[in-house]
């Protein structure tokens, strides 16, 4: 994935791209993909001032993908 324009060129921006890089090599691995990710950074009143968090928007997925997650997620907890 590459960075949005959303993501601010910050410490907590980055640390938001790696965050959704990971998830989405780790939804991959279990062959899902999620084509919508993004990083969102709400902004502070002065737009110069560095954002406190970023978050990642993970988007929209169709019920075959959401069931998709459950069952991985579902067997993730069973171990």
């Amino acid at each position: 994935m590459t960075p949005t324009p959303h993501a601010p060129h910050t410490p907590k921006g980055q640390e938001a791209l790696e965050a959704r890089d990971a998830l989405a090599a780790a939804l991959s691995r279990a062959g899902i993909q999620l084509p919508a990710m993004d990083i969102r950074t709400p902004w502070a009143d002065d737009r110069k001032a560095e954002a406190q968090y970023a978050l990642i928007h993970l988007g929209v997925c169709s019920a075959p993908v959401a069931l998709m997650l459950a069952d991985v997620i579902t067997k993730g907890i069973a171990g």
